[in-house]
């Protein structure tokens, strides 16, 4: 590195990094925040194209460039710190063997995901993400729709407190997009919430008061157990066969119990995913409607489906509350989705969820908007479907026992543990004790098919897990 006093000559304000190397205030000439970390170069010693990729491995490291920040172009940035473009070229490849980016062609050059992960070899097969969306570029499309909103809205009113229940351009766009499972629907029955987890504590809070009952499947989603833990709710675990729910055995439970909710994902069950057929779904609404329980449809991956079912909630609208969420079909990072509630039922359950979360943030919930309305949602919805299904049937081949439609994010492994030498082989896996409701016995593997952002990431994954867990 070089010396302070050689640091002070070349600007009077260099500050010191965490590491103590000195650090230029700003890059002159570029608009674009992503090129900041150029001014670190003059920091290091040695040929430019390494004191380049030593500027960006440090920027990384402190955090100002953080996974999926896209970077300059290979000429920018021989225009800014002006070197040639060979010297950038060489730096970002030697960044590239380190594996700090990554580039697409077309896209543009971005800070790779999960260094750490990668760098330690791990695959993760736990985390249930949708796979990025086939054909299409995610950063230009939240760019393009963010311009959009700031072009027609005055950023001081974006900025403020709006509506709990969501403005009648938000929830009239969530009432277009589910209507492939819901049908044609009200908008003013659809309530705009912060991601379905925030959905699901607020539906219980207003729904149940601790002490009631509640059935649940048998493995179920790990965020509703605990949420309803926390709220003193007794669980009631109904089993589950290849469509989940029984019947018989709901029938029966919900006659010995009362329970207050029947709580159920209908589409690509989290983790078996069992997909209930039209006659399932209608025997399921047939038992609560007799018995006059409220259902709660978390509805997570129904528009998945090439062909998506009826919702509970299109044929029992009275007594159904539908929560779908943005966060399969389109992206996690979206933090959005939607409840749709029986008919008068909204505003009170918008006053239930004003108390957890007052609203969902606006910019969020107007680039859903937009890209509803202009049609880029269901853009990224196909191109998320069409990389589901080119890795199920990834997991078709190396994993055959698995079990899961053509376009799930899953796949359930019944009877499986995750292998002692699992993690040794560098895999992430997420088992049946995640999934559990009280008193439930068996074991199973949920392996998630879109975390890894590779799809050879995800062969090479699959295929260790079926050595490991080979008989």
């Amino acid at each position: 590195m070089k010396s302070p006093s050689y640091n002070r000559t070349i600007d009077p304000y260099i500050t010191r990094s965490m590491y103590g190397y000195a650090v230029m205030p700003a890059t002159k000439g570029s608009p674009n925040p992503a090129a900041a970390w150029l001014r670190r170069v003059e920091a290091f010693d040695g040929p430019a194209y390494r004191r380049i990729a030593l500027a960006l491995e440090a920027a990384v490291a402190e955090g100002e460039l953080q996974a999926g920040d896209q970077i300059p172009a290979q000429r920018e940035v021989a225009r800014l710190i002006g070197v040639d473009f060979t010297t950038v070229t060489r730096a970002y490849g030697l960044a590239r063997e380190r594996g700090l980016i990554e580039g697409t062609a077309g896209r543009g050059t971005f800070i790779r995901l999960r260094i750490n992960e990668d760098e330690a070899g791990l695959i993760d097969l736990s985390m249930n993400l949708p796979p990025p969306p086939e054909g299409l570029n995610l950063a230009g499309l939240l760019q393009d729709a963010t311009r959009a909103i700031l072009a027609r809205t005055e950023p001081a009113t974006l900025m403020a407190y709006h509506p709990g229940a969501g403005s009648l351009a938000q929830r009239s766009a969530g009432a277009a997009w589910l209507a492939p499972t819901l049908g044609p629907v009200d908008p003013g029955r659809v309530v705009v919430t912060g991601g379905a987890q925030t959905a699901l504590s607020a539906l219980l809070d207003y729904l149940a008061a601790p002490g009631d009952t509640i059935i649940v499947e048998a493995f179920t989603y790990p965020g509703l157990l605990a949420t309803a833990r926390r709220r003193g709710l007794t669980l009631v675990a109904c089993p589950l066969d290849d469509e989940g729910l029984q019947p018989e055995a709901l029938a029966q439970l919900v006659a010995q119990h009362g329970p207050r909710l029947i709580c159920c994902t209908p589409t690509f069950q989290n983790p078996t995913a069992a997909t209930m057929s039209p006659a399932r779904r209608a025997a399921v609404v047939e038992i609560a409607r007799a018995a006059g329980v409220t259902i709660l449809e978390d509805d997570a991956y129904g528009l998945l489906p090439a062909s998506p079912a009826p919702a509970l909630a299109a044929l029992w609208p009275e007594g159904v509350y539908h929560v779908a969420t943005t966060a399969k079909a389109l992206s996690p990072g979206l933090r959005l989705a939607y409840v749709v509630a029986p008919p008068g039922r909204a505003e009170g359950f918008a006053q239930a969820l004003h108390a957890i979360a007052q609203m969902p943030a606006p910019l969020m919930a107007g680039i859903v908007t937009q890209w509803i309305r202009d049609g880029v949602a269901a853009k990224v919805l196909a191109g998320v479907r069409s990389e589901a299904v080119a890795r199920r049937a990834l997991a078709a081949t190396l994993l055959p026992r698995a079990v899961g439609d053509a376009e799930s994010l899953h796949v359930w492994l019944a009877g499986a543990e995750a292998p002692p030498a699992a993690r040794e082989r560098g895999l992430a896996l997420v088992g049946a004790n995640a999934f559990r409701a009280p008193g439930v016995t068996g074991e199973g593997l949920r392996i998630s098919l879109g975390a890894t952002a590779k799809r050879a990431a995800l062969t090479q994954g699959l295929k260790a897990l079926a050595t490991l867990s080979a008989p």
